[in-house]
């Protein structure tokens, strides 16, 4: 039995564990994988059913203590086509042990098959009593995105103190600073800094952002961002901060994206990784569709990006589908 037969494949927030074959093996577990903040194990057990089990491995160095999971789990037969057995979702469970999750499975399994573990969520549990909060949510908006601007800025936008140039979005207006923009962006500073009509008119047309998406962009600029905000605008943000030069925030949004990838919105990220140059983004969305086998699950979905799409993007999904298959 080779290494391999213990090994866990891992993407961001999604796990495999590939069996060739249990055979006359009555107990099995993994190497640990690591998601979140936690290393994992999967452990299977044959006795009366066929066992599975999945713990995290708390140590002391983990000072968050057991994670909050809220997860997907699926046992993907590969004998005789793809059929998968699916656990109903399991929603902000503490786990603690390897006996706080078991799936038993009556249906005997013959020949491979694929332990698919897909993160719907990790949370850590407040040590005051407080609403938990997401791991994920936390890495990339409290570290990332708050640590540059002064939180004293946040006023100047919100209470709009001394504005001097207005910012037109598709569905609205809001006054700004020339000073802070100029100081956050080389687009805004180039803008004002020659005789450009910006600078004459005291006016920057954004017109394809709302003004929904648009506040949010200027909250990052000015150090105020909302933690929801940012995850739910990140395309938003993604093409502002491309468009103005703002490269810290689009390097947390290519982190964040590329943490969160799901069958609603890998070929979305796809494309855009393609479009503002996103190796990671693009990386993952590849293994999640070729690698993690995704694209069979969105078969439909596949087809018809595959016929719009760019035809060096088109190359690249073909070309990575054939160095997987010339893997098997």
């Amino acid at each position: 039995m080779t290494d391999n037969a213990y090994r866990v494949d891992t993407t961001s927030r999604l796990a495999q564990w590939r069996i060739d074959n249990l055979a006359s093996c009555t107990y099995r577990k993994s190497d640990p994988f690591k998601i979140g903040k936690w290393n994992w194990r999967l452990v299977i057990e044959k006795n009366r059913y066929l066992l599975i089990k999945l713990h995290p491995e708390l140590t002391s160095s983990i000072k968050d203590g057991p994670p909050i999971a809220s997860f997907i789990i699926r046992v993907v037969s590969l004998l005789g086509g793809r059929k998968a057995l699916v656990h109903p979702e399991i929603r902000d469970k503490q786990l603690k042990a390897s006996e706080d999750f078991v799936w038993a499975l009556e249906v005997p399994l013959t020949g491979k098959f694929i332990i698919d573990l897909e993160f719907l969520d990790l949370k850590t549990a407040s040590p005051n009593g407080g609403e938990s909060c997401s791991v994920w949510t936390e890495r990339f908006t409290q570290n990332d995105l708050r640590s540059t601007p002064i939180s004293s800025l946040g006023r100047m936008l919100s209470e709009s103190i001394h504005t001097d140039i207005i910012i037109n979005a598709s569905d609205g207006s809001i006054g700004a600073h020339r000073a802070v923009l100029a100081a956050r962006s080389p687009v805004f500073m180039s803008m004002f800094s020659h005789d450009l009509k910006e600078k004459e008119m005291s006016i920057i047309n954004i017109t394809d952002m709302s003004i929904e998406a648009c506040e949010v962009f200027l909250s990052y600029i000015y150090g105020n961002i909302i933690d929801q905000d940012f995850l739910d605008h990140r395309l938003d943000l993604l093409r502002a901060a491309d468009k103005y030069d703002v490269m810290e925030l689009k390097d947390a949004c290519h982190e964040s994206l590329s943490q969160d990838i799901d069958t609603s919105n890998v070929l979305e990220r796809l494309q855009n990784a393609s479009l503002y140059h996103l190796p990671k983004l693009k990386i993952c969305c590849m293994q999640y569709l070729v690698k993690f086998g995704k694209i069979y699950d969105i078969l439909e979905e596949f087809n018809a990006f595959m016929q719009s799409a760019d035809m060096e993007l088109v190359a690249e999904v073909f070309n990575e589908v054939l160095s997987v298959w010339k893997g098997f």
